[in-house]
């Protein structure tokens, strides 16, 4: 998008999607929101949202969004400053640093949390 000046503007609204069947191997860098149904194995750098649907499968060293939402499996650590959602059907395995964690009942977090501040 252009803002008035003709400079670029960053939308951090969802604007990558990674389907179910969609297998990525390597890095991935997104300027806004990103959704993953598929699987995706390397690191993960979003300025949005990142949302992680129940089949999405992430193996990762690192996951770097603003927020995220996560129904599926992550392996790795993932900072998100504003926020972590954990719906029921997560399963991480690996350390959280975040402003806001919700951990829902029936989901699994194996490792460590802290707040973005202690960092």
């Amino acid at each position: 998008m252009m803002a008035k000046n003709g400079e670029s503007r960053i939308d951090k609204g969802l604007n990558t999607i990674i389907g179910p069947g969609c297998v990525i191997r390597g890095d991935i860098t997104v300027e806004g929101g990103l959704r993953i149904d598929g699987s995706v194995t390397g690191k993960i750098v979003a300025r949005g949202p990142l949302t992680v649907g129940r089949e999405g499968n992430i193996v990762a060293p690192t996951v770097e969004v603003s927020s995220a939402t996560i129904g599926g499996y992550i392996e790795g650590n993932i900072t998100a400053p504003e926020r972590i959602h954990l719906e029921p059907s997560a399963r991480i395995k690996g350390n959280l640093v975040t402003g806001v964690l919700v951990i829902e009942e029936g989901a699994r977090f194996v490792g460590q949390s802290n707040d973005i501040e202690d960092e």
